[in-house]
């Protein structure tokens, strides 16, 4: 009776929440690359919980982190919008960027829409966005909080709703911790809808293995971390069977950002180029699956063009929750549910832009076309003018086709800057104290 009551309240007020809405649980990894899960390409790291949410599932091909780093990745994940539209600059907190900024409480995230719609709401896992009271997960929507504030080379404290449980924390047992959490989390609101974000911090450096997977996998202690999370993802997923609500589930697996470079553990984004920080396709296309059993597609393949600004849209279509079309902040996120489901009609995320991890617009891409806009080092002729590379054909981003189309390079041009003016126009500054950026850079060839 109280469960009941407690449904219609929420229906009342929210007007959102209907019979048999689905859990949410969105995971997302921290600097993963695309070819670092085995059904993604790896031939080192074993993933077959991963795999087989694939074969089960939604795989996306195509699909976008909100960012080449991961404070504004996380910004655009959690409020459908470009980060520059939130007020992101460049940088991560605690480089570049203060520790004391961060996403302003303006800002309406994804627990928010959820929490207003009568969700129950959590997070397990790394925040990134602030850490000053009002920026912090209780502050943005957030009900039961499980966290760092920052990654795990840039904090020792592990907090529970405002309370700090461990310092130091165990780097190496963080992706358990996390998962403990969440599965106690799970088993507390099951009997209502709930929405479960956990933002893990594996694979972000230090990369240490746990004791238990500690040179298990061919791939030294990076190997050994990605396995790991691949069973920790089992462990969730094993606790929603054991609960009989898998089908009332949706569960999203993704990564932050592309692999960070430089390490001594093989880290890849193959079969493309470029990683973290960078604007080549490597740097924000990353592993994206999507299971929902009964609801969605078994072993569909998604080809189609998706940005991680998407999901806000996307879960709400699925989760029967009407976000407000009058907004002071337009969302850059559209629907693509139909498109996930293998519904006919049209697919909406017709093009995306792309900044690096210094916040400079540098490419934008529609359909299979993406056009450099920017001066960027690792695109031969970039230094000479606009590049257009033809994704459906040339996945490593060397050859330029501007030449022989130079209306469509034209076209792609005024969108851009049609698209940024946008963001300009209608945007807000990052919450906290006011912060000293350098000059923007004005991308080389945007300029009319």
């Amino acid at each position: 009776m109280k469960l009941m009551v407690y449904v219609v309240l929420a229906s009342i007020f929210s007007g959102a929440l209907f019979a048999g809405a689905p859990n949410v649980i969105l995971i997302m990894a921290d600097d993963l690359g695309y070819g670092d899960v085995s059904c993604y390409g790896s031939k080192l790291n074993r993933t077959p919980v991963l795999d087989k949410m694939a074969s089960e599932g939604v795989k996306l091909t195509d699909y976008h982190s909100g960012s080449t780093v991961c404070t504004p990745s996380r910004m655009a994940l959690l409020t459908g919008m470009y980060p520059p539209r939130v007020g992101w600059k460049g940088g991560v907190l605690g480089y570049k960027m203060k520790m004391s900024g961060g996403l302003s409480a303006e800002a309406r995230t994804m627990a928010e829409v959820f929490k207003d719609a009568g969700y129950e709401t959590g997070i397990s896992g790394k925040w990134h966005l602030g850490d000053a009271p009002e920026r912090l997960p209780q502050g943005q929507g957030f009900e039961h909080a499980f966290y760092i504030t920052a990654s795990n080379n840039q904090t020792k404290k592990l907090w529970r709703n405002g309370k700090l449980i461990a310092e130091p924390f165990t780097n190496r047992r963080l992706s358990e911790e996390f998962t403990k959490e969440a599965i106690s989390f799970i088993r507390k609101e099951r009997t209502r809808p709930f929405f479960l974000y956990m933002p893990y911090t594996a694979p972000h450096f230090p990369v240490e293995a746990h004791p238990d997977w500690n040179g298990k996998s061919a791939n030294k202690a990076y190997g050994d971390v990605v396995e790991e999370l691949d069973a920790r993802l089992g462990e969730i997923l094993k606790s929603l069977r054991e609960l009989e609500i898998e089908k009332e589930t949706i569960v999203i697996f993704t990564s932050d950002n592309g692999p960070q470079g430089g390490r001594k553990n093989k880290t890849v984004a193959d079969p493309y180029r470029g990683g973290k920080w960078s604007v080549l396709e490597g740097g924000t296309r990353v592993p994206c699956v999507i299971s929902w059993p009964g609801k969605l597609p078994k072993g569909k393949v998604c080809k189609e063009l998706v940005a991680s600004i998407d999901l806000l849209p996307s879960l709400a279509t699925a989760c029967g929750i009407e976000l407000k079309k009058k907004r002071e902040l337009p969302l850059d996120g559209v629907s693509v549910w139909n498109t996930l489901k293998g519904d006919e009609g049209p697919h909406l995320r017709k093009d995306m832009l792309y900044w690096d991890g210094w916040a400079v617009p540098q490419a934008i891409r529609v359909g299979q076309w993406k056009l450099y806009f920017d001066q960027v080092k690792e695109v031969r002729g970039a230094k000479e003018g606009p590049v257009l590379i033809d994704l459906s054909t040339d996945i490593a981003e060397e050859k330029d086709f501007s030449k022989d189309n130079p209306d469509r390079v034209d076209e792609m041009l005024a969108l851009a800057r049609k698209r940024l003016e946008a963001i300009k126009a209608k945007s807000i500054s990052l919450g906290g104290e006011p912060q000293q950026f350098p000059k923007a850079k004005v991308p080389r060839w945007l300029m009319k």
